[in-house]
């Protein structure tokens, strides 16, 4: 099951309120990136692509966290709200090398958690869609992944297995390409522009 579209809307705006910060903007933008791109491949349906997109990150409502957390905490909600597709892309928008991630048994029970599922799950195009688009929303529009990925290495620095990521996302570009028929640059509204951008990466306000 899914939110309707407004209900996302709605869920992303009180997200806001409970933690401010240009994510609410990229998810947005993550939705627009997924509908557009489903829209031009047969079989896919740009609604669902759309929601599961603006809910990718919902996890982040509960405040600035790191990936894992935000990855479980979104899983959580969505999973209590009946909304299991949406839950499904929460988990797996950030693990782009799926079962590849995990080479060892974490400690913390929240990534237990993660790794388990992550183990049992087939990627389908909702999954690879959403992590390619996860890699092309800025809160300020949209870029090229050669862009988004220095957007994020600034902010968080080089993370093991952040390479073999960038190697998997474009693999899914060509992907989606082939069945498009055209480049997802294409779909993108003004990305020409928005990727010569350099805004300074965000930080979380520090607390007084």
């Amino acid at each position: 099951m899914l939110p309707s579209i407004e209900e996302a809307l709605n869920e992303l705006n009180t997200a806001y309120e409970l933690n401010p910060g240009p994510w609410v903007k990229h998810s947005k933008n993550v939705g627009i990136a997924a509908r557009n791109i489903a829209d031009k491949v047969k079989g896919m349906d740009p609604d669902k692509a759309y929601i599961v997109g603006l809910m990718h990150d919902i996890g982040r409502r509960v405040g600035v966290v790191d990936i894992p957390t935000h990855v479980y905490e979104g899983y959580k909600y969505c999973t209590e709200k009946g909304w299991d597709e949406a839950a499904r892309i929460c988990m797996t928008h950030s693990y782009l090398l799926m079962d590849k991630e995990f080479d060892q048994e974490p400690k913390e029970e929240h990534l237990k958690a993660i790794r388990s599922y992550i183990l049992k799950c087939i990627p389908d195009d909702y999954d690879r869609l959403i992590q390619l688009c996860d890699a092309l929303a800025v809160d300020y529009g949209f870029v090229i992944l050669e862009k988004r990925f220095v957007d994020v290495t600034r902010r968080y620095g080089i993370m093991e297995n952040y390479i073999r990521g960038w190697e998997v996302a474009f693999q899914i570009k060509e992907y989606f390409e082939e069945k498009m028929g055209c480049s997802i640059y294409d779909v993108l509204p003004d990305i020409e522009k928005t990727t010569l951008l350099t805004p300074k990466p965000w930080k979380p306000p520090v607390s007084s």
